[in-house]
């Protein structure tokens, strides 16, 4: 399957999932599961920021538009689009796995935590930033702060138990010819 069919059908299937399955699941009122943004994690490595950015947007549209927020998801999904590459040159050794690998998985990373601290810190910003354009006020604190920690931890697992199911095969590429 080409990349480009690849990647139209994951935008399609984490659209349809978080608005149809992870929405409709009522954890607690401070708990708000999100996978969606995985598309954006999940992109390849060679992707131009601008592309990125642009993906992110579209993804955050089309879920602002299913749910009828006025560009919520769209401003938190362009930060982190925006924000990482910038975390890719950090936490992947310059030697090359990036040119290695096609695509950000536990396997070109490095292992579960070098993934787990990318994703994370990805999942918390993407929490963050969404929940303080919803309460637009930092009247509460603990409220916002307890929510943010609790639905990054839940989305983590959520990541954990996508990445353990859909195993992306990814092969290693010799710089041979």
């Amino acid at each position: 399957m080409s990349l480009l069919v690849k990647t139209i059908v994951r935008f399609i299937l984490f659209i349809l999932f978080q608005f149809y399955v992870l929405d409709k699941i009522q954890l607690h009122q401070m708990v708000t599961p999100y996978l969606y943004f995985l598309f954006i994690l999940w992109l390849p490595f060679k992707m131009k920021r601008g592309w990125l950015m642009l993906m992110g947007f579209a993804l955050g549209f089309a879920l602002d538009s299913f749910r009828h927020h006025p560009g919520f998801h769209a401003a938190a999904c362009v930060l982190i689009a925006y924000v990482r590459p910038f975390l890719v040159n950090l936490m992947i050794p310059q030697e090359g796995f990036e040119t290695n690998y096609e695509a950000p998985s536990v396997k070109s990373m490095g292992g579960l935590l070098p993934y787990m601290i990318f994703a994370g810190t990805l999942c918390l910003l993407h929490n963050t930033w969404l929940f303080l354009l919803e309460a637009w006020q930092f009247g509460n604190v603990w409220y916002f702060v307890v929510k943010t920690l609790l639905s990054t931890a839940v989305s983590l697992v959520l990541i954990i138990i996508t990445e353990l199911i859909f195993v992306r095969k990814q092969k290693f590429k010799t710089n041979t010819i």
